[in-house]
């Protein structure tokens, strides 16, 4: 579904950067070799199995003729002219400018002017393959049928001059015309008037040299300012008039009055169709524009609030004042699921830690692996295992909490490793009464190759960004399953974990900000955590994630209209996660499909330029963040790469979500095949 409304998408601003791209440009095309003239000289030529025919305006006998219009300022001053002087004229069409404007067309006929093609978007014809130059005839038809009923038999190339300049490749061009049933109209008097040299220069320009002789004249309607094309025009109708000349179209100057062919039904039925798609297009294009720059300022501005709040944040950390430790007995809760590659590790850190107060519940939830088995075959002291029956990790968390002794209770995921010192740094935002919770600072183990480092980015420089920014505002939104640490009268006061949700560690934070606790952010509270290690496992990791959080947004909206004290959540955090954890991703792809119509059909300087500029952004926040957290500079080589491949793949995460939650699909539960592979990372590098 998301490939085809991205197709979709991407045809309709491939449709606009083709219709105006590259469309009404005046001027000459590159020079060429002359080829060998018609037999018989004249600027109008017919092509015909026997060879080109010539033939030109009889004596006294002037067509007018106007280029790359319509042009809604231009077209109706001229035509104004025309009417004033009671002369008659051909206007050389361009098909996009037509969709734009047919009312315009429709009033070129109805003054009795004369319509022909100068091609769809008006591009140097021989340097196009043949397909190419016939769809941009065939679509210029089609405009002009849908717009006035008529097909058009006169045809006039982009950039042609006279029948002397004509070069082979032209030749080849004119020819093909031919057999699709057109007459093309070169010119006998070049005005440059696009060059706009000044009024009495296209005057003169447009007068035939041999006194009486008849001449197509050539000028334009469209393609700039014509200001000086109709001070000309109005000059240069009554020179001409006074010496006797009269002024026609192509075709009554040759003698073909007959009135023009009507265009087939379905001729009409696919002008109109084009003319809409273009327009519809053409909105769309615009559109998506003011969502690329949108998205890239508010990119910026989420940069900038990250930097500036990390350096707020650790200025506010040095100058926090020095206080004796708290020690208050601590009680570590491990559910755990099929978790025998991790467990052991898990529960020796633990045990580990130099907290000296300090019990470990494993709560086994129905484990097919013998991890319970495992942990007692440790015989470590103050470990304690609970079995039960498969119910899911917040039941799970829910047993250990009844079973805890102390007040204070930290949740640890079954696949992390605890520094020595994590507890101790855990705690001490506890001597602040009103602290609820604390979230330690989570970090990738297993990132070797490239999918771990991406995922090591991501945990350093948007996740731990974040949360001192979060910090900051009061409004922390998750403490990570893998590291943080709750009051006991906290969970109390919100009936433990919750289990309606996916997300629980996102919903029980939110629900422990409304019921008036604070919830802060200890960045030296460290445990490493297994990423996964497949995009196929990070997919479904990311998903459930999203989709948790969506479903926690929606269960604590009502934060949102609190004043206190889920004020600050509802007024702050809920706005942030909303803005750049769901609109920004699901914008992402059409954004995504902008960038790339940007650099096939704009100018791609600027647009190399913006991104290369938001990447320096990008990179310079990233060495910042990775400094805050004591990281190697070395995985930033990986980050363009990130914003290729890593970033698609975060924001499909987010638009799936997004569908299953409107569509009312319950997602169910998935867990990540575990390796081992972060435990003995951690042990390789203590060693």
């Amino acid at each position: 579904m998301l490939v085809l409304a991205l197709a979709v998408l991407f045809g309709a601003l491939a449709l606009n950067g083709y219709s105006q791209g590259v469309s009404g440009r005046t001027g000459s095309a590159p020079a060429a070799a002359a080829a060998t003239p018609p037999a018989a000289e004249g600027p109008v030529l017919r092509m015909g199995d026997e060879g080109p025919q010539a033939r030109r305006m009889a004596a006294r006998t002037i067509a007018l003729t106007f280029d790359d219009g319509p042009d809604p300022t231009w077209t109706p001053r001229i035509l104004e002219v025309l009417r004033r002087h009671r002369a008659k004229a051909t206007f050389f069409v361009v098909g996009t400018r037509v969709n734009e404007h047919p009312e315009l067309v429709r009033r070129i006929l109805a003054d009795g002017h004369e319509l022909g093609s100068h091609t769809y978007t008006h591009p140097e014809l021989s340097g196009l393959p043949r397909w190419r130059r016939g769809l941009e005839l065939t679509l210029t038809q089609n405009a002009i049928a849908g717009a006035t009923g008529q097909r058009v038999v006169l045809f006039r190339p982009p950039f042609s001059g006279t029948p002397g300049q004509l070069t082979a490749a032209d030749m080849a061009v004119l020819r093909d015309a031919g057999q699709a049933g057109h007459l093309t109209v070169l010119t006998d008097l070049d005005t440059k008037d696009w060059q706009r040299p000044g009024v009495a220069a296209i005057v003169a320009a447009a007068v035939p040299v041999r006194a009486g002789q008849g001449a197509v004249v050539l000028m334009h309607d469209g393609g700039g300012d014509r200001s000086q094309t109709v001070a000309a025009l109005d000059r240069l109708l009554p020179v001409l008039a006074r010496r006797g000349y009269r002024f026609t179209t192509v075709s009554a100057g040759m003698g073909a009055e007959t009135p023009a062919p009507q265009a087939a039904g379905a001729d009409r039925l696919r002008g109109s169709a084009l003319r809409y798609a273009q327009a519809g297009a053409g909105w769309v294009a615009g559109a998506m524009g003011v969502l690329l720059v949108v998205a890239l300022a508010l990119n910026g501005v989420r940069l900038v609030m990250q930097v500036t709040a990390a350096r707020v944040h650790v200025r506010r950390i040095r100058r926090r004042p020095r206080r004796a430790p708290v020690l208050p007995p601590v009680s570590v809760i491990v559910p755990a699921y099929n978790e025998a590659a991790n467990i052991a590790a898990t529960v020796t850190s633990l045990v580990g830690s130099d907290y000296p107060y300090l019990e470990v519940i494993v709560v086994d939830d129905g484990s097919r692996d013998g991890t319970a088995d495992i942990v007692e075959r440790l015989g470590l002291p103050g470990v304690r295992v609970i079995r039960q029956a498969n119910a899911g990790k917040p039941a799970a968390l829910n047993t250990g909490i009844r079973y805890a002794r102390s007040e204070v209770v930290v949740l640890v995921d079954g696949d992390t490793v605890f520094q020595p010192d994590t507890v101790f740094r855990l705690v001490q935002g506890f001597a602040d009464p009103s602290v609820g919770a604390v979230a330690g600072n989570a970090k990738v183990a297993n990132r070797r190759g490239l999918l771990g480092r991406w995922q090591h980015l991501e945990y350093v420089i948007s996740f731990n960004l974040d949360r001192r920014l979060f910090d900051l505002a009061a409004c922390m939104p998750t403490i990570p399953g893998a590291v943080g640490a709750f009051r006991r009268a906290a969970l109390v006061d919100v009936g433990g974990v919750p289990a309606d949700t996916l997300a629980e560690d996102t919903d029980l934070t939110m629900a422990v900000l409304r019921a008036g606790w604070r919830v802060g952010y200890e960045e030296w509270a460290i445990a490493w955590t297994e990423a996964p290690g497949s995009l196929r496992q990070l997919y479904r990791q990311r998903y459930r994630w999203c989709y948790g959080t969506l479903q926690a947004m929606w269960k604590h909206r009502g934060a949102i209209v609190e004043r206190q004290p889920g004020g600050a959540l509802g007024r702050r955090g809920m706005p942030y996660l909303a803005i750049f954890h769901i609109a920004l991703p699901l914008a992402a792809p059409a954004t995504d499909v902008m960038a790339l119509y940007a650099a096939a059909f704009l100018p791609w300087v600027p647009i190399l330029a913006a991104w290369l500029g938001l990447l320096a952004a990008q990179t310079l926040t990233a060495a910042y963040a990775l400094r805050l957290d004591r990281e190697r500079y070395g995985p930033l080589w990986s980050l363009p790469l990130q914003q290729v491949v890593y970033r698609q793949l975060m924001y499909l995460v987010v638009v799936q979500s997004v569908v299953t939650a409107l569509v009312g699909n319950r997602l169910r539960w998935h867990r990540m095949v575990r390796t081992g592979e972060a435990a003995n990372l951690v042990r390789a590098a203590a060693r």
